[in-house]
């Protein structure tokens, strides 16, 4: 069988650190065949360590979706560009990965996938925590009822200090904001995906920038650059569901805490809970004492998705992508729940902005 052809846009960080790695994990499945990049010396560095013999570079993309042969397309750009180059991706006939999150605003993430329906391309947006053992471990637990009705839940995305100082990470204008639609997006995604629930009612949030314009910022990854600081610090919302289920989430890229827990999610049933606290802990009440149990991930478990090709989340990501492509399997990360969850995002920077709560139509 032939291998699937892919096309990487945007080839700085998170193609680098993730998707290229991925494409090499799989290369019995998949050949990189088209680099591009606005800085075309990261275009051909990537091209060299990664693609075909006969790879092109490019700095247009909109030449790269030209090339019929391309079957997918990995969308590795700021947020901002994350719905056109998809849209364009998608009506040139390629299946489309794109990084989280699905775009800068609602209405860009709404065309995206509409764009998906209407063309019939396959659309995922790039949420790998779901694929950790640990989150899968949790999602089953939701599904075989385990935790029982789960009516509260914490999203947590908190960073003592971790603010990005490279790349488009504090400019508002290209990402749309800073720590919530960074990480949050990921603890939000995660929380949603493991209660199977997407029908909000209400949300309130508050976005605060408190540390950005400090000096002395104790940041591992250099002090940050306060003019260019265009975004929140730190930002957090409550968001409560159409069957009253509570939803908190909380993210920073700077706070003064020592809670720090990223990607990860606490839900609480009427059965019992789970956190993710050094690993997986499971609480509730059995022969009316109380326990805590907390499951060995290290061996082998369920299979939770066929032919999954290892245990790396940013593989298992793709392996699940390209069965989709291959009409093997289905998405994980659908479009519409994506979706939902930049809806989310944008109504607790809107609730921020206006002091107020922000509702949801019924339908």
């Amino acid at each position: 069988m032939s291998k699937i052809r892919a096309a990487v846009i945007g080839c700085g960080g998170i193609a680098n650190g993730k998707h290229l790695p991925a494409l090499a994990a799989l290369k019995d499945r998949v050949e990189v065949v088209a680099f591009c990049d606005i800085v075309e010396d990261r275009a051909q560095k990537a091209c060299k360590e990664y693609g075909t013999p006969d790879a092109k570079v490019y700095t247009d993309y909109k030449e790269l979706l030209k090339d019929a042969s391309i079957d997918t397309v990995h969308v590795c750009t700021p947020n901002r560009s994350h719905s056109f180059i998809s849209i364009d991706a998608m009506e040139a006939g390629k299946h489309v990965i794109c990084e989280k999150p699905m775009a800068k605003t609602y209405a860009d993430a709404k065309a995206m996938y509409e764009c998906s329906l209407r063309t019939g391309k396959i659309l995922t947006i790039g949420y790998q925590n779901r694929y950790r053992k640990d989150s899968m471990f949790i999602k089953k637990l939701c599904k075989d009822g385990e935790l029982g009705d789960v009516y509260y839940a914490k999203a947590h995305a908190i960073r003592r200090r971790g603010v990005p100082t490279w790349g488009v990470f504090l400019n508002e204008y290209e990402q749309g904001g800073g720590p919530l639609i960074d990480i949050g997006t990921h603890a939000l995604d995660l929380t949603l995906w493991c209660m199977d629930n997407y029908k909000p009612k209400a949300v309130l949030g508050t976005a605060f920038k408190k540390l950005g314009d400090q000096k002395e910022t104790g940041n591992p990854w250099a002090d940050w650059n306060r003019d260019e600081f265009t975004v929140e610090d730190s930002a957090f919302g409550m968001i409560v569901m159409e069957d009253g289920a509570t939803v908190q989430l909380e993210s920073s890229w700077a706070l003064n805490t020592l809670d720090v827990r990223e990607a990860q999610t606490t839900l609480c049933g009427t059965k019992a809970g789970v956190d993710m606290i050094g690993g997986v802990r499971i609480n509730g009440v059995k022969f009316n004492k109380q326990y805590v149990m907390t499951p060995d991930l290290a061996g082998q478990g369920v299979a939770f998705f066929d032919a999954a090709g290892g245990d790396e989340p940013h593989v298992v990501e793709l392996s699940v992508f390209l069965n989709a492509v291959e009409g093997k399997g289905e998405l994980v990360v659908k479009p519409e729940q994506a979706l939902m969850v930049t809806r989310l995002l944008e109504a607790i920077y809107e609730s921020s902005a206006t002091g107020k709560a922000v509702y949801f139509d019924e339908d």
